[in-house]
């Protein structure tokens, strides 16, 4: 197919009315407030200081609006990344982190424009869940610090380290920064419940309310808790400098598998989040549009100071709600986030790290499924469901994500060809119910035609079901029928296995007739060459005429 350049937004243009833009823009006005708060907490936990989660969530935000293929996804940072971020944080630093993250943009860019967004969805849900709610877990490690207010400088990246460091330093849990934490948690956890007696608080996001009244009461009251002052000086009120990263050939080579995650990572969110989007406004997104919305955004955002975002399912589902249905929402929300930051900057030196950490908590036990862990719902399905899930779920959290990706995709492409090879059967057709019993048998009543029907898919993983056919061994037929009419696919494999069973059968002067060729099946034996080889009188139209044919022939 054709390379094609069409934002969504151009499709949304030509009806749009005033009526339209005033309902986008409350709509991007409440989400953009919510996504301050976000952005963040989601930058402080993956290493980085809040300004990077702000800009990334304007610039990048902003890009994914105007030139996606879903008419409502926000994009910006989201939690799904903070252990990523955190790890190549860890281990290359910042500079490196930005390299990776437009190297990720250049993977997406080459992903939409090679209109590989479909193939995203062929991940296994299983894998899906582990990962997440592995990532969830991960995440909620990363919180322990802030939240109980413990003296760590930095926490190591890898999960055992993170559990020693923590156990090491738990005596050094500050009880004023508990205390707001547990606060700010109980009221997040609590607000939907609130709002429903409160009609002010319906239009308020939870986790900006939090922020406000936690930030007011530091304000005023100067709490013994540490904040975004205290820690990073502050947000400029101003334009960051735009330029770019530091790079060295040396360094190139060791980003490409993190560059790899963070593409692949923001591939499946992004076009996960448009698909929940599709279902709830009843449209269809374009899924290269998207990936290449994806990459220009995450390949622009690093100029910035920005590191890697993504489509936001929580962001993109509030904005369905307040009634956004066309980019533009996601557009006004970006700039709104930026007068925020021109005008209200230097408020969020005030901001308690504590409630921050709080949000991030919330964050991560709202992103993981964990209904899919209850004994009962987890028993309901197959051993293989269970182990590529477990799997997935526990290498995330141990060890990384990618290689819990791949694994769970190994894992799942093996279960697929063991499932696909059980279904492929080989069964042998009475001819009896054709032929006499004379015409069919020699004078020693042994059979001279055998006929088999095969069912299912002959690839490789199935190359074990003709052993018996190549072996030979049950009566040495003078020729040999296989009707394909149940067979859906033939692979190179599959095609070897015949050609194998027809040279041995030439080499004791017996024949192979083949009968009702589907299209795929067909076509291969055709291209192959095949047919040539078996001669035009050994390809028959059903086993009625194979039969017919292999009366004609008579042991060389």
């Amino acid at each position: 197919m054709k390379f094609r350049f069409h934002p969504k937004l151009l499709d949304t243009l030509p009806a749009y009315d005033r009526g339209q833009f005033l309902q986008d823009a409350s709509s991007g006005a409440t989400v953009g407030v919510l996504a301050l708060p976000l952005a963040m907490a989601f930058a402080i936990a993956s290493g980085l200081s809040p300004t990077a989660g702000i800009w990334t969530a304007i610039v990048a935000g902003f890009l994914i609006s105007l030139l996606g293929g879903s008419r409502v996804q926000i994009g910006g940072p989201t939690g799904a990344f903070i252990p990523i971020i955190y790890g190549i944080v860890a281990d290359y630093g910042v500079q490196n982190l930005l390299v990776a993250t437009m190297l990720a943009g250049l993977m997406l860019i080459a992903m939409g424009a090679f209109r590989l967004g479909s193939m995203i969805r062929f991940i296994p849900i299983s894998v899906v869940i582990g990962f997440t709610n592995g990532i969830a877990v991960v995440i909620f490690l990363s919180q322990v610090k802030d939240f109980l207010g413990l003296s760590i400088d930095a926490l190591p990246g890898d999960f055992f380290g993170k559990l020693k460091s923590l156990a090491a330093h738990l005596h050094t849990l500050h009880w004023p920064t508990l205390l707001l934490s547990v606060a700010s948690l109980t009221v997040l956890l609590g607000w939907n419940r609130l709002a429903n007696r409160h009609l002010w608080m319906r239009r308020l996001p939870g986790p900006l309310g939090v922020l406000v009244v936690a930030t007011a009461a530091n304000a005023l009251f100067s709490l013994p808790v540490e904040t975004i002052g205290s820690r990073f000086g502050g947000i400029p009120q101003e334009l960051p400098s735009i330029g770019l990263p530091e790079l060295t050939l040396s360094d190139l080579g060791k980003l490409i598998a993190p560059a790899l995650t963070i593409a692949m990572l923001g591939a499946i969110e992004s076009l996960l989040s448009a698909r929940v989007a599709d279902n709830r406004i009843d449209d269809r997104h374009d899924p290269n549009q998207e990936l290449l919305a994806q990459g220009i955004a995450n390949l622009a955002a690093p100029l910035f100071g920005g590191f890697a975002a993504t489509g936001a399912i929580a962001r993109t589902a509030t904005n369905i709600r307040s009634g956004g249905r066309t980019p533009v929402a996601g557009v006004v929300h970006a700039l709104v986030l930026l007068a925020i930051v021109l005008l209200l900057a230097p408020l969020a030196r005030h901001i308690p790290l504590a409630t921050l950490s709080a949000i991030v908590v919330v964050v991560s036990i709202n992103m993981g499924e964990w209904h899919a862990f209850a004994p009962k719902e987890i028993l309901r399905y197959s051993s293989q469901y269970r182990t590529i899930l477990l799997g997935v779920f526990l290498i995330t959290v141990v060890f990384d994500l990618t290689l819990a990706v791949e694994i769970g995709m190994v894992l799942a492409s093996l279960f697929f060809i063991y499932r696909m090879s059980d279904l492929t059967r080989i069964e042998r057709i009475p001819l009896e119910d054709y032929y006499g019993v004379e015409a069919l048998s020699r004078a020693d009543g042994s059979h001279r035609i055998q006929a088999y029907k095969i069912y299912g898919s002959l690839f490789f993983g199935a190359a074990n079901k003709l052993e018996t056919l190549l072996l030979a061994e049950d009566g040495r037929p003078d020729v040999v029928i296989l009707d394909l009419d149940k067979v859906i696919n033939i692979d190179t494999t599959g095609l070897d296995i015949l050609q194998t069973l027809h040279r041995n059968l030439l080499k004791r002067g017996a024949a192979l007739i083949l009968c009702d060729l589907n299209t795929q099946p067909g076509s291969l034996i055709r291209r192959s060459g095949f047919m040539e080889q078996l001669g035009a009188d050994r390809i028959a139209g059903n086993i009625t005429e194979a039969l017919m044919r292999a009366q004609q022939i008579r042991p060389a």
